[in-house]
């Protein structure tokens, strides 16, 4: 008899058995976000590896799937979870002709096939020397194990579950001010909401009797000469069956725009992820929203440059102030700040001012600090009197500024 493909949907999602639903969906939006086909475009083995954890996913944040999953080691929608709960028991209950199958492998319903012409088949086989007897080779066995293998790949259409809604991820420039003083930026997102007519139920009216079974929740499939129950595909198995809602189609969720107001707080930094809980799109069957998670980028000021919590501008200075030493102002974040300049300091030298720089965003009592590059800012001599100071400077002081470098030539 064919067997069902079996995998491991706890090692696929890297979780043990004893996992919570909270364990299992942290666990997979960890995978998801770095198997996301849109995050790895035209890669098959990531997109293949994405249906995977999906799959997994589906199976274990459901809890009638994820009992079924435990019980035999598979998940298949042809599986009844009372069923998989009573083998849990010792045994599957009584079955629709009544009889209690007891401690059989799988929980399925044989009431309605027809072994009389299975037997037949048999006979037929056994007696014609080219069908090689009534064994597994032969004819009659085969359609008996497509028959199996057709229960596992029937695709019957049950209730989803309840699922978690997807996170979404945003983009989101905010000024040079607002990253350092904090504030609040508003920004226009698009996402799926709970639906307003059905309220996520995805149906419209109440429910009616399921027209393809007639309420009994299966349907008779011939495969050969035999027979069987299978649940029914429109139904689920239910029996009954509601109209889509018209407004999301039975989607359940229906995409709208939404502005939402995000606290920036004092020292945020480029390419930190702000979190909105539940912002993200909506879940089905009652499961719980995801979230919003935006990625900052920092706009940029003419005079002040931002690294880290540390502020950066570039001061000049007159060469008399860089060669005599002085005290200059310089701009800082909080406003004017006076700057010690040593005598003798060179162009591009870097001063540092202490916890002038940017509240940390992680904790108030630090701060970054403001680092000062000097730039020596060489006079246009206009006059003649100035020129001749200088050439008097020139004679005072005759060191070859470039003797060094020729030194190492």
């Amino acid at each position: 008899m064919a067997t069902t493909q079996t995998k491991d949907y706890y090692g696929i999602l890297g979780v043990k058995k004893t996992a919570t639903a909270d364990d299992i969906r942290k666990a997979f939006r960890k995978l998801a976000r770095k198997y996301h086909p849109d995050v790895n475009p035209n890669d098959k083995k990531a997109e293949e590896k994405f249906k995977e954890i999906s799959e997994a996913n589906d199976v274990l944040s459901d809890e009638k799937k994820r009992k079924i999953f435990d019980q035999f080691g598979f998940y298949s929608d042809q599986i009844d979870p009372a069923q998989a709960e009573a083998a849990s028991r010792g045994g599957y209950g009584p079955r629709p002709g009544g009889g209690a199958a007891q401690g059989q492998g799988m929980p399925f319903d044989f009431g309605g096939f027809d072994f009389s012409d299975f037997a037949d088949q048999q006979r037929r086989g056994a007696s014609t020397p080219s069908s090689g007897g009534s064994g597994p080779g032969s004819a009659g066995w085969g359609g008996f194990r497509d028959i199996f293998s057709g229960m596992f790949s029937q695709g019957g259409k049950s209730s989803p579950g309840v699922q978690p809604g997807s996170d979404l991820e945003y983009h989101v420039t905010i000024d040079f001010w607002a990253a350092i003083q904090g504030g609040v930026t508003r920004l226009q997102i698009t996402h799926q909401e709970v639906c307003p007519t059905c309220k996520g139920r995805a149906s419209a009216g109440g429910p009616m009797t399921c027209p393809e079974c007639h309420g009994s929740g299966q349907v008779t499939q011939m495969g050969g000469r035999m027979k069987f129950n299978i649940q029914c595909p429109r139904c689920g198995g239910s029996g009954k069956v509601q109209d889509a809602c018209h407004t999301c189609h039975g989607e359940g969720t229906v995409i709208k725009p939404e502005t939402v107001e995000v606290r920036i707080k004092p020292g945020t930094r480029e390419g930190q992820r702000i979190r909105l809980a539940g912002k993200g799109n909506a879940g089905t069957g009652g499961g719980p929203a995801g979230d919003l998670f935006l990625i900052v980028k920092i706009g940029t000021h003419p005079v002040f440059t931002r690294v880290g919590d540390d502020i950066h501008i570039t001061a000049p200075v007159t060469v008399a102030e860089a060669a005599l030493g002085s005290k200059i102002e310089v701009p800082t974040i909080d406003g004017r700040a006076q700057l010690r300049i040593p005598p003798g300091t060179q162009s591009g030298q870097k001063l540092r001012m202490r916890e002038k720089g940017v509240v940390s965003a992680a904790s108030e009592s630090r701060r970054g600090d403001e680092i000062v590059t000097v730039e020596i800012i060489v006079p246009q001599l206009k006059d003649e009197r100035s020129k001749e100071i200088l050439r008097e400077f020139a004679k005072l002081n005759p060191e070859d500024p470039r003797e060094a470098m020729w030194a190492k030539v």
